[in-house]
């Protein structure tokens, strides 16, 4: 399984490929047994949100806040 998701994230880097960036490291994340893996993927799948300007940028960087790898913004 990780083999199979690291080779994927190798070729969606390649291939410049956003999107499949975003949705790898997401699922990346979602697969990870330790807490700062999970982070580390997450945050990678955020900053590639963002930079695409999509609306699932929100949605990861409040998992971000929940798991205390981010803090939310003073109201």
């Amino acid at each position: 399984m990780q083999n199979d998701l690291d080779q994927r994230l190798l070729a969606a880097h390649a291939a410049d490929d956003r999107a499949a960036l975003i949705t790898l490291y997401t699922e990346a994340s979602e697969a990870a047994e330790h807490p700062v893996a999970r982070n580390f993927y997450l945050t990678h799948a955020y900053v590639f949100a963002l930079e695409a300007g999509v609306p699932l940028a929100g949605e990861l960087r409040a998992r971000l806040v929940e798991y205390g790898a981010e803090e939310a913004l003073a109201g």
